[in-house]
């Protein structure tokens, strides 16, 4: 069961906070949200550790939300090995706060998974000590979309760079308290992105392609958005109708926007090598994404939670 306290009636500024706890949160919180940090540089997501590189404390996540920019911090509770804490600043605060047992993935339900996995030993092991990651459901879409879209067939390296770079050139810095962790911004506003200039995209080293689709996106992001309230395969159609978005984005843009359980990410460059790598006959080598969703076709309709486990598991 999902609890919080009363939030406060006004809304919050740049230094005010607001606090709630929630209950029904899988303890796994840095596990659980490390789908959504871009590299370790990432000025949207920070994690913060305890002293000497201790133990994690807190994950810190700026967001643009409707209601405005806003700052996360989620810490785990001491009360109950399901609670967390969670501070938020800035004018989203009362929005992230609402959304934030879906962030966590208090909302996923992995019902029936249990015995799906235990077909497989190396899956099973992998839900064994991971049964309390879950997916997270952002209910943001353009901020799952746009670096997804960045990620278009280029290294890891080069997209979360060019995310960093335009984030902090063209983000605003996040509200929150004066000891929160340094150089933390709110991505752009998408009318933002719509007029960097040509030679900032190239000097962030994204080709011409990508930066389009971008572009396209966000002129239609109010539009865009509302899909957050559709369900998957319809958000994956209207997304695939833009030009420059195909199967591979909309699939990485919708496991994290909407908790997509079942949609595999089809047309990666390495995925299919790892997960037929783990899941194929011993010594078999082949891969391609025709062999991988017939490996994981056993595991519907939890397939993208089977492969979020065996990621993690490596």
């Amino acid at each position: 069961m999902l609890t919080h306290a009363p939030l406060p009636a006004r809304r919050a500024g740049t230094e005010d906070q607001v606090t709630a706890s929630v209950r029904g949160v899988p303890t796994q919180v840095q596990r659980t949200l490390r789908v959504l940090r871009r590299g370790t540089g990432d000025p949207t997501h920070r994690v913060e550790y305890g002293p000497d590189d201790g133990p994690v404390n807190a994950v810190w996540r700026t967001s643009l939300t409707p209601e405005g920019p806003g700052t996360l911090r989620i810490r785990v509770g001491r009360a109950a090995d399901d609670e967390v804490e969670i501070d938020a600043w800035g004018e989203g605060a009362h929005w992230l706060l609402k959304q934030a047992p879906a962030i966590l993935g208090a909302e996923d339900d992995d019902t029936g998974f249990a015995e799906l996995a235990a077909a497989h030993p190396i899956l099973a092991e992998a839900h064994r000590t991971r049964s309390q990651v879950r997916l997270v459901r952002t209910g943001q879409l353009m901020q799952a979309l746009i670096p997804a879209i960045l990620e278009q067939k280029v290294t890891t390296l080069s997209a979360y760079t060019a995310w960093r770079r335009l984030v902090r050139k063209y983000g605003t810095p996040a509200p929150g308290p004066a000891w929160m962790p340094r150089d933390m911004y709110v991505m752009p506003d998408p009318h933002v992105w719509v007029l960097i200039p040509s030679w900032e995209w190239r000097r962030a080293e994204v080709d011409g392609k990508r930066a389009e689709a971008i572009i396209r996106a966000c002129r239609r992001a109010a539009a865009l958005e509302r899909l957050a309230n559709a369900d998957v395969d319809a958000a994956a159609e209207k997304l695939r109708t833009i030009p420059g978005i195909g199967p591979w984005t909309a699939a990485e843009t919708l496991q994290r926007s909407h908790g997509a359980q079942d949609l595999v990410s089809v047309g990666d460059l390495h995925l299919p090598r790892i997960i037929c790598g783990i899941l194929g006959e011993p010594g078999d080598t082949s891969y391609d994404d025709e062999k991988m969703l017939r490996l994981l076709a056993p595991f519907a309709p939890h397939r993208q939670r089977a492969v979020r486990l065996l990621l993690q598991k490596r």
